[in-house]
């Protein structure tokens, strides 16, 4: 939780002229910070929830391919789609979890490395 604060944090410092227009930045922060691929998942937060990419707001100005394809279909051919994409979701966050696992264990050796080699961390 402090991670995702301080990320968020980070996001809306990059984002306001002066500290009083924060509360104006935060539903934007907010949308950055869930549509970002993170490392530790290789995933965005968005798609492990909903197993969907989010639909950017200049997707929809300036339609990209998925906006154009999904457009096109037909209410029943959309919701097969939608069916198979709710079938795939276990198998998506497994994948984030080994993932996940394969990231800690990265951190673990390097954080071993550094304390069994002191003069390594500088």
């Amino acid at each position: 939780m402090e991670a995702t604060n301080k990320n968020i944090k980070r996001i809306i410092e990059k984002m306001t002229v002066t500290y009083k227009d924060w509360h104006e930045m935060l539903p934007f922060a907010l949308l950055a910070y869930r549509t970002s691929i993170r490392t530790s998942t290789g995933a965005t937060p968005y798609s492990l929830v909903y197993d969907i990419e989010a639909v950017l707001p200049i997707e929809v100005e300036i339609p990209s391919m998925r906006v154009l394809a999904e457009s096109k279909l037909e209410e029943v051919e959309w919701a097969k789609q939608r069916y198979d994409q709710l079938n795939l979701i276990d198998e998506r966050r497994l994948t984030a979890l080994c993932h996940g696992q394969c990231y800690q264990q990265r951190m673990a050796r390097a954080f071993n490395a550094r304390a069994e080699n002191p003069q390594r961390a500088v």
